[in-house]
């Protein structure tokens, strides 16, 4: 059987006049951040480790997952239902990426019955916090490097 062919990627495509085309190089904007004053925010893995500067916090970056912690944020708790709905996701994409933030301690998940349907309520950890305002300072840091003026 033939090995699946593999689409190639924007760095390595050759553009229709022949020219490969490459990505933006935005190690000088994230150098710049390395060298911001003692004040700037450095951000954190999840075990509480430091990040190298330039690198955002994966686990906060995902798309579904930086949407549940703001939204866990902005009040004191959601259900799985509201979560569900304000980010317009499938039950399995709420239910996977919920699951990551509980296990790296970012969001608490209480689970009861209101009546005989099941409930399941998330609220923001101490340390969701945290790893929210860092992920926020960083991308607030890499707007005012790359922005000009």
């Amino acid at each position: 059987m033939p090995a699946p062919k593999r689409r190639p990627t924007p760095e390595s495509s050759p553009a229709s006049d022949g020219v490969v085309h490459r990505r933006p190089d935005l190690s000088a904007a994230a150098g710049r951040y390395a060298s911001a004053p003692a004040s700037a925010p450095t951000s954190a893995a999840p075990g509480g480790g430091a990040l190298p500067p330039g690198e955002l916090d994966r686990l906060v970056h995902e798309r579904v997952r930086l949407g549940i912690l703001s939204a866990l944020a902005a009040q004191p708790s959601a259900t799985f239902t509201d979560l569900k709905t304000l980010l317009g996701a499938t039950d399995g994409n709420v239910s996977v990426h919920a699951r990551k933030l509980e296990e790296a301690g970012y969001i608490a998940c209480t689970k009861s019955f209101d009546g005989r349907v099941p409930r399941t309520e998330f609220a923001i950890t101490p340390e969701g916090r945290a790893a929210l305002d860092r992920y926020l300072d960083h991308m607030e840091a890499l707007i005012r490097v790359t922005r000009p003026g």
